[in-house]
């Protein structure tokens, strides 16, 4: 297993990587900058776009084309020009701002809020827009985060960091409802719960904010099957690319020999 450091930019809160598996792209966020990522993996190209915002999560739209969700609302970001576009807003509370974001299968977004400038318990919701139209889905999050759809969509798994626990909840594909069923994974260990994907054996991974790893979990009866260390202790979130491997986001922390933390990793699992 190899692992390599792809990027780095002084930034506090690299966040939510998102692999363009068609075009071969990845994008990721810096928050706190308010500054959206496209990385080459080929050219190792990578040029950014400054919202006026933070900036939370992407969605993929087209070649070199994103959504991205900012404070401020939604703009359709075009790498390929530089160009950015206000397209909609979400009625939020004034003290939060988006979080991690996924699409289900029929182009639904769902969307996290935590309190900002200051974490508040309880103020955050997960929101689902779609057609112009949306709706509170899940109520009462502290730091809404982690969101990943079973391979068949009919769950959505959930995380609420403070919680140190992944929810489960069943998902409606045709209507966007969800209830909750159950906890199924709980972390007892230094490591908070972050940002999650999927793979294609229905396994959960996930970044360990305070853990220094991406862990891998069994969702099915919540047992953890491995551990991939990093040198840093913030790990915000990941993402599969085409070959199954994962791109990592991390962020600095208060150690002053953090030197990775706020980069971008590369950890190869398998053989391309």
């Amino acid at each position: 297993m190899n692992q390599s450091f792809v990027f780095h930019s002084n930034s506090e809160l690299l966040e939510g990587p998102v692999f363009d598996k068609k075009n071969n792209h990845l994008y990721f966020v810096s928050i706190l900058d308010c500054l959206v990522y496209c990385y080459n993996p080929k050219t190792k190209e990578i040029s950014s776009v400054k919202l006026d915002s933070p900036v939370s999560c992407v969605y993929l739209l087209r070649r070199k084309v994103i959504l991205a969700a900012s404070k401020n609302g939604f703009f359709e970001i075009d790498f390929n020009s530089l160009q950015k576009q206000f397209v909609f807003q979400i009625d939020t509370d004034k003290l939060v701002r988006y979080n991690d974001g996924i699409e289900d299968s029929i182009g639904r977004i769902i969307i996290g809020t935590m309190g900002f400038p200051e974490v508040k318990e309880k103020i955050g919701k997960v929101f689902s827009y779609h057609e112009g139209q949306f709706k509170t889905i899940i109520d009462n999050t502290t730091i809404s985060n982690g969101l990943a759809f079973s391979l068949d969509n009919t769950l959505l798994y959930f995380i609420d960091t403070p919680t140190k626990k992944v929810a489960r909840y069943s998902y409606d594909l045709r209507t966007g409802e969800v209830e909750f069923e159950s906890n199924v994974i709980e972390f007892k260990g230094a490591g908070s719960p972050d940002g999650m994907c999927i793979d294609n054996k229905g396994m959960l991974w996930i970044a360990e904010w305070g853990g220094g790893c991406v862990s891998q979990w069994n969702p099915l009866n919540g047992s953890k099957l491995r551990e991939l260390k990093l040198p840093c202790i913030n790990v915000t979130s990941c993402c599969f690319d085409n070959h199954s491997n994962l791109y990592v986001t991390t962020a600095k922390s208060e150690s002053k020999n953090d030197i990775y933390g706020g980069g971008l990793f590369y950890i190869e699992l398998n053989k391309n």
